[in-house]
Protein backbone atom coordinates (compact mmCIF):
# COMPACT_ATOMS: atom_id res chain seq x y z
CA UNK A 1 0.00 0.00 0.00
CA UNK A 2 1.11 3.52 -0.70
CA UNK A 3 1.77 5.29 3.16
CA UNK A 4 1.18 8.52 1.14
CA UNK A 5 -2.70 7.55 0.66
CA UNK A 6 -5.00 10.19 2.20
CA UNK A 7 -8.11 8.09 3.93
CA UNK A 8 -11.32 8.77 3.10
CA UNK A 9 -14.50 8.81 5.41
CA UNK A 10 -17.50 7.44 5.26
CA UNK A 11 -20.33 8.42 7.27
CA UNK A 12 -23.90 6.94 8.69
CA UNK A 13 -26.26 9.88 9.26
CA UNK A 14 -23.18 11.59 10.20
CA UNK A 15 -23.35 9.87 13.97
CA UNK A 16 -20.13 7.42 12.96
CA UNK A 17 -17.26 7.57 10.41
CA UNK A 18 -14.79 4.84 9.15
CA UNK A 19 -11.38 6.22 8.23
CA UNK A 20 -9.86 3.65 6.03
CA UNK A 21 -7.18 2.55 3.24
CA UNK A 22 -8.01 1.91 0.07
CA UNK A 23 -7.04 -1.49 0.62
CA UNK A 24 -6.97 -2.97 3.83
CA UNK A 25 -3.61 -5.29 4.31
CA UNK A 26 -3.67 -6.49 7.91
CA UNK A 27 -6.28 -8.38 9.63
CA UNK A 28 -6.70 -5.33 11.92
CA UNK A 29 -9.72 -2.89 13.25
CA UNK A 30 -9.22 0.18 15.43
CA UNK A 31 -12.17 1.23 17.18
CA UNK A 32 -12.58 4.24 19.07
CA UNK A 33 -15.78 4.49 20.37
CA UNK A 34 -15.68 7.43 23.37
CA UNK A 35 -13.98 10.40 21.51
CA UNK A 36 -16.99 11.85 20.00
CA UNK A 37 -17.99 15.32 20.52
CA UNK A 38 -20.66 16.22 18.39
CA UNK A 39 -22.92 17.26 21.29
CA UNK A 40 -26.68 17.76 20.04
CA UNK A 41 -28.28 20.95 21.11
CA UNK A 42 -31.17 19.51 22.65
CA UNK A 43 -28.75 17.17 24.98
CA UNK A 44 -26.75 20.30 26.34
CA UNK A 45 -30.20 22.17 26.75
CA UNK A 46 -31.61 19.42 28.73
CA UNK A 47 -28.58 18.91 30.72
CA UNK A 48 -28.02 20.59 34.14
CA UNK A 49 -24.27 20.44 33.39
CA UNK A 50 -22.52 22.94 31.47
CA UNK A 51 -20.65 21.93 28.21
CA UNK A 52 -17.24 21.54 29.76
CA UNK A 53 -19.00 19.30 32.29
CA UNK A 54 -20.37 17.10 30.42
CA UNK A 55 -17.13 16.28 28.29
CA UNK A 56 -15.64 14.41 31.48
CA UNK A 57 -16.46 11.18 29.93
CA UNK A 58 -14.97 11.90 26.62
CA UNK A 59 -12.28 10.45 25.44
CA UNK A 60 -11.13 13.33 23.36
CA UNK A 61 -8.78 13.27 20.73
CA UNK A 62 -8.39 9.31 20.82
CA UNK A 63 -9.92 9.32 17.18
CA UNK A 64 -6.80 11.90 16.04
CA UNK A 65 -4.08 9.76 18.10
CA UNK A 66 -4.58 6.60 16.21
CA UNK A 67 -5.20 7.90 12.24
CA UNK A 68 -1.72 6.43 11.72
CA UNK A 69 -3.48 3.34 12.09
CA UNK A 70 -4.86 4.11 8.76
CA UNK A 71 -1.62 4.35 6.94
CA UNK A 72 -0.42 0.80 8.04
CA UNK A 73 -3.57 -0.51 6.17
CA UNK A 74 -6.31 -1.01 8.55
CA UNK A 75 -9.70 1.11 9.38
CA UNK A 76 -10.55 3.36 12.14
CA UNK A 77 -14.11 3.26 13.21
CA UNK A 78 -15.25 6.51 14.98
CA UNK A 79 -18.24 7.77 16.97
CA UNK A 80 -19.19 11.36 15.81
CA UNK A 81 -21.93 11.50 18.78
CA UNK A 82 -20.33 11.97 22.94
CA UNK A 83 -20.28 8.77 25.73
CA UNK A 84 -22.64 10.92 27.60
CA UNK A 85 -25.23 10.98 25.30
CA UNK A 86 -24.97 7.27 24.57
CA UNK A 87 -22.47 4.83 25.21
CA UNK A 88 -21.53 1.87 22.60
CA UNK A 89 -19.46 -0.09 24.90
CA UNK A 90 -21.90 -1.27 26.43
CA UNK A 91 -24.76 -4.25 26.27
CA UNK A 92 -27.59 -2.54 24.01
CA UNK A 93 -30.19 -1.88 26.42
CA UNK A 94 -28.66 -1.35 29.72
CA UNK A 95 -31.12 1.19 31.10
CA UNK A 96 -31.71 2.51 34.60
CA UNK A 97 -35.33 2.57 35.33
CA UNK A 98 -35.10 5.64 37.97
CA UNK A 99 -34.23 7.66 34.80
CA UNK A 100 -36.99 7.14 33.05
CA UNK A 101 -40.60 8.06 32.26
CA UNK A 102 -42.64 5.04 30.76
CA UNK A 103 -42.11 1.54 30.57
CA UNK A 104 -38.71 0.11 29.91
CA UNK A 105 -38.27 -2.48 27.14
CA UNK A 106 -39.13 -6.28 28.06
CA UNK A 107 -35.23 -6.69 27.43
CA UNK A 108 -33.67 -3.85 29.02
CA UNK A 109 -31.10 -5.26 31.74
CA UNK A 110 -31.50 -3.21 34.44
CA UNK A 111 -29.02 -4.02 37.48
CA UNK A 112 -26.11 -4.58 35.89
CA UNK A 113 -22.68 -3.16 37.51
CA UNK A 114 -22.74 -0.16 35.28
CA UNK A 115 -25.81 0.50 35.74
CA UNK A 116 -26.12 0.53 39.25
CA UNK A 117 -23.19 3.04 38.69
CA UNK A 118 -25.19 5.32 36.72
CA UNK A 119 -23.23 4.58 33.57
CA UNK A 120 -25.27 2.63 31.54
CA UNK A 121 -26.07 2.76 27.52
CA UNK A 122 -27.70 5.80 28.29
CA UNK A 123 -25.86 7.60 31.04
CA UNK A 124 -27.26 9.26 34.25
CA UNK A 125 -23.85 10.50 35.36
CA UNK A 126 -20.77 11.92 33.52
CA UNK A 127 -17.32 10.38 34.79
CA UNK A 128 -16.91 12.04 37.41
CA UNK A 129 -20.05 11.45 39.21
CA UNK A 130 -21.80 14.06 38.33
CA UNK A 131 -25.56 13.79 37.39
CA UNK A 132 -26.81 14.26 33.69
CA UNK A 133 -30.21 15.40 33.93
CA UNK A 134 -32.10 17.47 36.02
CA UNK A 135 -35.43 15.35 35.87
CA UNK A 136 -36.28 11.95 34.18
CA UNK A 137 -36.23 12.09 30.28
CA UNK A 138 -38.22 9.50 28.48
CA UNK A 139 -38.19 5.94 27.54
CA UNK A 140 -38.51 6.89 23.79
CA UNK A 141 -35.73 9.06 23.51
CA UNK A 142 -33.63 6.36 25.64
CA UNK A 143 -34.84 4.05 22.26
CA UNK A 144 -34.59 6.74 19.53
CA UNK A 145 -30.72 7.33 20.91
CA UNK A 146 -30.36 3.42 20.99
CA UNK A 147 -31.85 3.27 17.47
CA UNK A 148 -29.69 6.30 15.54
CA UNK A 149 -26.57 5.95 17.43
CA UNK A 150 -26.17 2.23 19.21
CA UNK A 151 -27.03 0.09 16.45
CA UNK A 152 -25.58 2.34 13.33
CA UNK A 153 -21.99 1.77 15.16
CA UNK A 154 -22.44 -2.18 16.02
CA UNK A 155 -23.59 -3.27 12.68
CA UNK A 156 -20.39 -0.89 10.96
CA UNK A 157 -18.21 -3.08 13.62
CA UNK A 158 -19.84 -6.24 12.88
CA UNK A 159 -18.93 -5.91 9.65
CA UNK A 160 -15.67 -4.85 9.52
CA UNK A 161 -14.67 -7.64 11.67
CA UNK A 162 -16.65 -9.63 9.89
CA UNK A 163 -15.03 -9.22 6.29
CA UNK A 164 -11.75 -8.83 8.30
CA UNK A 165 -12.12 -12.19 9.43
CA UNK A 166 -13.16 -13.92 5.61
CA UNK A 167 -10.34 -11.70 4.03
CA UNK A 168 -7.42 -12.81 6.19
CA UNK A 169 -8.74 -15.79 7.99
CA UNK A 170 -8.47 -13.70 11.46
CA UNK A 171 -9.20 -10.19 13.29
CA UNK A 172 -7.79 -8.39 15.94
CA UNK A 173 -10.02 -5.35 17.10
CA UNK A 174 -7.85 -2.67 19.28
CA UNK A 175 -10.60 -0.95 21.22
CA UNK A 176 -9.20 2.54 21.85
CA UNK A 177 -9.65 4.68 24.83
CA UNK A 178 -8.60 6.94 27.42
CA UNK A 179 -8.76 7.23 31.59
CA UNK A 180 -8.21 10.29 33.97
CA UNK A 181 -4.82 10.39 35.20
CA UNK A 182 -5.92 10.12 38.72
CA UNK A 183 -9.10 7.35 39.42
CA UNK A 184 -12.28 8.93 40.20
CA UNK A 185 -14.94 9.35 42.56
CA UNK A 186 -16.84 6.16 41.30
CA UNK A 187 -13.59 3.95 40.60
CA UNK A 188 -12.01 1.46 42.37
CA UNK A 189 -8.69 3.66 42.71
CA UNK A 190 -10.03 6.89 43.75
CA UNK A 191 -7.93 9.66 44.06
CA UNK A 192 -4.82 7.46 42.95
CA UNK A 193 -2.55 8.44 40.16
CA UNK A 194 -2.92 5.75 37.42
CA UNK A 195 0.10 4.18 35.44
CA UNK A 196 0.29 5.21 31.61
CA UNK A 197 -1.23 2.13 29.78
CA UNK A 198 -3.82 -0.12 31.21
CA UNK A 199 -4.38 -3.01 28.15
CA UNK A 200 -7.35 -4.69 28.67
CA UNK A 201 -8.23 -8.75 27.57
CA UNK A 202 -10.28 -9.58 30.18
CA UNK A 203 -8.01 -11.83 31.85
CA UNK A 204 -6.69 -13.47 28.89
CA UNK A 205 -9.92 -14.34 27.37
CA UNK A 206 -10.40 -11.64 24.78
CA UNK A 207 -7.21 -12.25 22.84
CA UNK A 208 -4.19 -14.45 21.96
CA UNK A 209 -1.31 -13.91 24.68
CA UNK A 210 0.99 -12.92 22.06
CA UNK A 211 -0.99 -9.99 20.66
CA UNK A 212 -1.44 -8.60 24.80
CA UNK A 213 2.53 -9.03 24.95
CA UNK A 214 3.33 -7.71 21.69
CA UNK A 215 1.47 -4.09 22.68
CA UNK A 216 2.77 -4.52 25.61
CA UNK A 217 6.65 -4.22 24.58
CA UNK A 218 5.71 -2.04 22.32
CA UNK A 219 4.71 0.20 24.44
CA UNK A 220 7.14 -0.38 27.34
CA UNK A 221 10.07 -0.08 24.51
CA UNK A 222 9.16 3.88 24.61
CA UNK A 223 9.18 4.21 27.90
CA UNK A 224 5.23 3.87 29.09
CA UNK A 225 4.51 2.09 32.57
CA UNK A 226 1.83 -0.51 31.70
CA UNK A 227 0.27 -2.73 33.43
CA UNK A 228 -2.88 -5.52 32.59
CA UNK A 229 -6.91 -5.43 33.23
CA UNK A 230 -6.19 -3.16 36.41
CA UNK A 231 -8.37 -0.57 36.62
CA UNK A 232 -10.05 -1.73 33.31
CA UNK A 233 -10.16 -5.09 32.05
CA UNK A 234 -12.23 -4.52 28.61
CA UNK A 235 -15.52 -3.32 28.62
CA UNK A 236 -19.03 -4.63 26.44
CA UNK A 237 -16.62 -4.06 22.83
CA UNK A 238 -13.88 -5.98 24.10
CA UNK A 239 -16.15 -9.22 25.46
CA UNK A 240 -18.54 -9.28 22.46
CA UNK A 241 -15.81 -9.37 19.82
CA UNK A 242 -12.76 -11.10 21.19
CA UNK A 243 -13.91 -14.63 20.71
CA UNK A 244 -10.55 -15.98 19.76
CA UNK A 245 -12.10 -19.66 19.22
CA UNK A 246 -13.35 -18.21 16.60
CA UNK A 247 -10.33 -16.13 15.53
CA UNK A 248 -11.75 -13.05 16.51
CA UNK A 249 -9.60 -11.35 18.93
CA UNK A 250 -10.14 -8.00 20.86
CA UNK A 251 -7.72 -5.20 22.97
CA UNK A 252 -8.53 -2.90 24.89
CA UNK A 253 -6.00 0.37 25.27
CA UNK A 254 -6.30 2.58 27.82
CA UNK A 255 -4.43 5.79 27.74
CA UNK A 256 -3.52 8.23 30.64
CA UNK A 257 -5.17 11.46 29.24
CA UNK A 258 -2.35 13.39 31.31
CA UNK A 259 0.09 11.98 28.32
CA UNK A 260 -1.26 14.19 25.35
CA UNK A 261 -3.67 16.38 26.70
CA UNK A 262 -5.09 18.96 29.21
CA UNK A 263 -7.57 17.50 31.08
CA UNK A 264 -8.86 20.43 32.40
CA UNK A 265 -9.46 22.39 29.06
CA UNK A 266 -10.03 19.22 26.62
CA UNK A 267 -7.26 20.80 24.25
CA UNK A 268 -3.79 19.03 23.40
CA UNK A 269 -0.77 19.16 25.43
CA UNK A 270 2.36 19.31 24.80
CA UNK A 271 3.49 15.76 24.54
CA UNK A 272 0.33 15.02 21.77
CA UNK A 273 2.46 15.06 18.70
CA UNK A 274 4.98 12.32 20.88
CA UNK A 275 2.29 9.76 22.02
CA UNK A 276 0.77 10.10 18.60
CA UNK A 277 4.30 8.58 16.81
CA UNK A 278 4.84 6.29 19.88
CA UNK A 279 0.96 5.03 19.32
CA UNK A 280 1.97 4.34 15.33
CA UNK A 281 4.86 2.30 16.33
CA UNK A 282 2.78 0.56 18.62
CA UNK A 283 0.97 -0.31 15.50
CA UNK A 284 3.60 -1.20 13.80
CA UNK A 285 4.46 -3.88 16.04
CA UNK A 286 0.81 -5.38 15.80
CA UNK A 287 0.95 -5.47 12.11
CA UNK A 288 4.23 -6.88 12.07
CA UNK A 289 2.66 -9.63 14.29
CA UNK A 290 -0.39 -9.94 11.49
CA UNK A 291 2.23 -10.46 8.83
CA UNK A 292 3.47 -13.70 10.62
CA UNK A 293 0.40 -15.28 10.48
CA UNK A 294 -2.77 -16.15 12.79
CA UNK A 295 -1.88 -16.09 16.63
CA UNK A 296 -1.90 -19.36 18.62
Amino acid sequence: MDTNTIPFAVTDDDVLKVLAPERQTVPLIFSSPHSGRGYPDAFVAESRLDPRALRRSEDSFIDELYQGAVERGAPLLCALFPRAYCDVNREPCELDPAMFTGALPQNANTRSPRVLAGLGTIPRVVASGSEIYAGKIPVAEAERRIAACYHPYHRRLKHLVDTTRAAFGWSLLVDCHSMPSVGGPMDRDSGLSRVDVVLGDCYGESCAPEITRTAELAFQARGYRVVRNTPYAGGYVTRAYGRPRQASHALQIELNRALYMNEAEHQHGPGFEQVRADIDRVVEALAALAAEGKPL
